[in-house]
């Protein structure tokens, strides 16, 4: 490839512009949701078309676990797409230079422009890993951000074969060829003439012969270009997020704003103690088997490694007016049972087990409740065989009368989720519950 060629520095620019677009989209989405409320998400190959939508791949992605650092520290951490908006922004003035230096630029620049499209190029692989593994979907935005790491490490490829001497370069007719430099500092010294004619000064300087026109070779530079662009490469890229949470609003204050369980001395009394691997946070949940916010919450709290903390109690809540006399109409028929099976499985079993397998199979068991009860009751008699003459005792419908009544006795909203933590079960406000769960559960553990 030609010495003067601007296709490496064309393609970084291009893709730097593709990937910092993505990253600043991605962000601005983020950013968002700062005012506590719920927005949508733009989620598009180009960055920013089309209008933001509350459920699509991007909005699980910026609600899972791997969107943002520091999730404790501030309150829905610091994204992880401001790296890469100040890593694309360094990379595009690199990019630049490499286009407007050309030849000038020397081959340790080069160097150091390849290995800082590494850095891009390997987080977008650990991110693909985890779309792939994790989440299970691939956001659009992210995909961009990818695509735009590969094209920057392409042009990172570029620009070092560009650093290589053009393959049978030759003089044009009528020159003589250039004088070609010695292979080691003086093999031609002697004792008589100990400054070979060639190393003198104002000594013919050896050239490069592309397209018929002398050429000086591309300059090695200095050590300090890698180590400097290395350096300056690592700044660029935190500089945005020191911003971001230089000003990040502080929440300590709003986060206890949705008061507390008034009467919290019959939790333990009534309420079931589910079971979990490190219990060190008092905890009350507000749940319903077939309710889909309740299984997205639950899903949430177990991706975020939040949930085995809980030593938690849950008031089982359903929304089927069969056994819950705070509703005229079913919003979730079926309900009834499997809260049945879960108050069973408190001595015969595992309501956790219960619960989680209600919400892996909660799509079916809400059609079999709509379209056939006697359907969703043989699925839990099938699963759960030991816990089907318990489900239709006496001793069960009065277990779950006095759930209800611990409900009404604690003013409890007539909705699901609801989530209660620390002594005081102060109850974490419905904004609190997405991007900000993992800093008010921090907070509120010291309340």
């Amino acid at each position: 490839m030609n010495q003067r060629t601007v296709v490496p520095g064309v393609v970084g620019v291009v893709a730097s512009v593709i990937g910092g677009a993505a990253a600043a989209v991605s962000t601005h989405d983020y950013a968002q949701h700062l005012d506590r409320r719920l927005h949508g998400t733009h989620c598009s190959f180009i960055p920013g078309l089309g209008d933001a939508e509350a459920d699509n791949a991007c909005t699980t992605a910026l609600q899972s676990p791997y969107s943002a650092f520091l999730k404790e520290q501030f309150w829905g951490g610091i994204p992880i797409s401001l790296f890469a908006l100040g890593a694309f922004s360094f990379t595009f003035a690199l990019a630049l230079y490499l286009i407007l230096a050309r030849n000038t630029a020397s081959k340790r620049t080069r160097l150091a422009y390849f290995l800082v499209t590494l850095g891009p190029l390997a987080a977008s692989l650990v991110m693909f890993v985890i779309s792939a593994t994790k989440l299970g979907q691939f956001c659009k935005t992210c995909v961009a951000i990818y695509v735009a790491s590969i094209g920057l490490f392409v042009s990172g490829i570029l620009a070092l074969v560009t650093t290589r001497t053009p393959f049978a370069a030759v003089a044009p007719a009528g020159q003589p060829p250039a004088p070609r430099p010695p292979r080691s500092a003086d093999p031609d010294a002697t004792a008589a003439d100990p400054e070979p004619w060639h190393q003198r000064p104002g000594a013919p300087v050896a050239k490069t012969v592309v397209d018929g026109q002398d050429r000086a070779p591309i300059p090695m530079g200095s050590w300090a270009a890698p180590v400097g662009l290395l350096a300056a490469m690592a700044t660029a890229t935190a500089i945005p997020a020191v911003v971001y949470a230089g000003t990040v609003p502080d929440y300590k204050d709003r986060i206890v704003a949705c008061g507390a369980l008034p009467k919290p001395d019959t939790v333990n009394d009534v309420l079931v103690k589910v079971k979990t691997s490190n219990p060190s946070l008092p905890a009350l949940t507000v749940e319903d088997p077939l309710c889909p916010n309740c299984k997205a919450f639950h899903d949430r709290l177990v991706s975020e490694g939040l949930y085995d903390k809980l030593d938690l109690r849950v008031v089982i809540f359903p929304l089927d007016s069969e056994c819950n006399w705070n509703l005229k109409k079913a919003l979730h028929p079926g309900a009834c049972v499997l809260a049945k099976a879960f108050l069973c499985a408190e001595k015969t079993g595992d309501p956790r087990e219960v619960l989680e397998w209600s919400y892996e199979h909660q799509e079916e068991l809400t059609t079999a409740g709509k379209s056939d009860p006697a359907q969703l009751r043989q699925k839990v008699k099938g699963r759960f065989p030991s816990l089907d003459a318990c489900i239709d005792s006496k001793e069960t419908e009065k277990r779950l009368e006095s759930v209800m009544r611990f409900a009404i006795d604690n003013n409890l909203r007539v909705s699901t989720p609801q989530l209660f933590l620390g002594p005081s079960y102060t109850r974490v406000c419905p904004e609190d519950t997405d991007i900000g769960l993992s800093y008010a559960v921090r907070h509120l553990d010291r309340k």
